[in-house]
């Protein structure tokens, strides 16, 4: 526990903890996109997190229901954002477009977090970060025209792409929406919140599917994907993500979005023999130096001010 505690209070050390859980994240929905209905498949990650979630903190939730309550429109919002758009949005582009466009689209989310988040929440931009996002999406860039910036012009975008531009301005939006969240509701209890409030919101989508006769497929495999899902995607990586939202700004934690360019070609190394290039290692300590230039001497923030 003292290790957790260790970890949970340096909010800087945990910055490379949730796009390292959803680069694996990326890699399944590859495989399950044709086969898994995709608010079917948001409506039962969410229900597994909330399940998993409720027990440890309902003692809180039901003290401090008066507080989410009073903000029902903020934990609606973010759910419609972050769980039901960003997940569903997600699944149904995998269907359809390449993974290197999803991968360059996503990294567009660092540059939007900045703008939602001054007009949102007035949270500026420092040089140092502003510098450190430059520098991490020109690894992205790098990576993505495989060393030659001529590449870059060769990608082609389709409908996929669009709906890939949508579920990441849903999950730039919840990202500053975290930093809403009032001074007395406790970071676990609006998780909670808004896991309740995506399944909800996915329940009618879900239930049309069911009634076009697209059903989860019934297997082992099944139950492996959404439990994984629900529990290491959905509640861990979107905890830690909170927590360092809540601690160091949306634009700090935001820029850190772009180390799922790091980590899904090693993965695809490790897990699928996927080749190595040059310009892997060069657009890879690009990222790094931009990630680090932006969270070094980064300290805690004040809450967010509050909503009503």
């Amino acid at each position: 526990m003292n290790v957790l505690r260790f970890f949970w209070d340096r909010p800087v050390l945990l910055l490379v903890l949730p796009p390292l859980i959803w680069s694996t994240h990326i890699t399944l929905s590859r495989t399950i996109a044709e086969s898994f209905p995709p608010f079917t498949l948001t409506l039962l990650r969410w229900i597994v997190a909330s399940l998993i979630l409720a027990p440890f903190v309902w003692q809180k939730a039901r003290q401090q229901w008066p507080i989410v309550k009073g903000h029902w429109l903020l934990i609606a919002v973010s759910g419609a954002t972050g769980m039901l758009g960003y997940s569903a949005l997600a699944y149904i582009a995998l269907r359809t477009t390449q993974a290197a466009n999803v991968a360059f689209i996503n990294s567009i989310l660092p540059l939007l977090v900045p703008v939602a988040a001054f007009f949102l929440v007035r949270e500026t931009v420092s040089p140092r970060v502003l510098a450190g996002i430059v520098v991490s999406c020109a690894g992205v860039a790098w990576i993505m025209g495989r060393g030659d910036p001529a590449a870059l012009l060769a990608l082609s975008f389709s409908e996929g792409d669009l709906i890939t531009v949508a579920a990441v301005l849903c999950y730039a939006l919840y990202s500053v929406l975290v930093r809403r969240k009032p001074p007395g509701l406790d970071l676990m209890v609006f998780l909670l919140a808004g896991m309740v409030a995506g399944a909800v919101l996915s329940l009618p989508f879900a239930i049309a599917e069911a009634a076009a006769g697209r059903f989860l497929p019934v297997s082992w495999w099944s139950l492996f994907v959404v439990l994984y899902i629900g529990l290491v995607i959905s509640l861990g990586a979107y905890l830690l993500w909170n927590r360092c939202i809540a601690a160091l700004g949306a634009t700090i934690t935001g820029v850190s979005y772009h180390l799922l360019s790091v980590f899904t070609p090693l993965l695809a190394y490790a897990a699928l023999g996927e080749r190595l290039a040059l310009y892997h290692g060069v657009g890879i300590a690009l990222i790094l130096a931009g990630v680090a230039l932006s969270a070094a001497g980064s300290k805690a923030l004040p809450p967010g001010p509050p909503t009503r």
